[in-house]
């Protein structure tokens, strides 16, 4: 794990208290990328009392175990957090970037808490009448951010072995549904599931000439 001087930090949040913001939202999400499987979006306001000592981080850069432990401190400890899946067929309908904004405005609006400002990871913020910020590699700089980052990564790991179990074909709890050669072989054999995002699949497959169907 990275040491305590590159880890995420509240200075972002603390600059929004000095400015008037009394209750500081973290907003990021998990699946953008995937084939198959849903984009889930977390939001978390870790509160006053959070306990900085937790060592939160961009979930990438954490294991499982660890990640799976901030899980259940964060969902415990956080003054407040909501987690909100986008199904793939809303992906297919709106497209990826609007299902995670959606998500996004969603999650926010669904936190027992409500905030006055919001920091979103990325470039794009979501469609709220909130104040705040998006953040590059937020997850990776504020703590809020990054305490989303994990509960998006681990609701969504789960989501995806439990469609594993029922679509063993695929193999879901090993990729997650991103595009791995395994993954594109599956697809090519199987053919696509019912969670597999249609339009993503014929983008991408189509820049590797495969097919979305199985074969003979």
């Amino acid at each position: 794990m990275a040491s305590p001087q590159n880890l995420p930090n509240l200075q972002i949040e603390q600059q929004a208290v000095s400015e008037g913001f009394r209750c500081i939202a973290g907003v990021d999400e998990a699946g953008r990328g995937p084939l198959a499987g849903p984009v889930v979006v977390a939001a978390v306001i870790l509160g006053a009392h959070w306990d900085i000592s937790h060592p939160l981080n961009d979930s990438k850069k954490l294991s499982e175990k660890q990640r799976e432990l901030l899980f259940n401190i964060i969902r415990t400890q956080a003054q407040s957090y909501s987690i909100q899946v986008m199904s793939p067929a809303e992906i297919d309908k709106i497209n990826i970037l609007q299902a995670t904004l959606t998500g996004m405005k969603l999650a926010v609006d669904k936190l027992r808490v409500h905030p006055d400002y919001v920091l979103v990871d990325g470039n794009q913020y979501p469609p709220l009448s909130i104040k705040g910020k998006t953040v590059v590699r937020g997850d990776a700089i504020s703590m809020s951010i990054a305490a989303a980052s994990v509960l998006a990564k681990v609701a969504r790991d789960r989501i995806m072995k439990g469609w594993s179990k029922r679509y063993p074909e695929w193999d879901f709890e090993q990729h997650k549904g991103y595009p791995t050669a395994k993954h594109r072989q599956a697809i090519q054999i199987h053919g696509l599931s019912p969670i597999h995002r249609r339009s993503f699949c014929r983008s991408v497959l189509s820049q590797t000439q495969l097919s979305l169907f199985p074969t003979p």
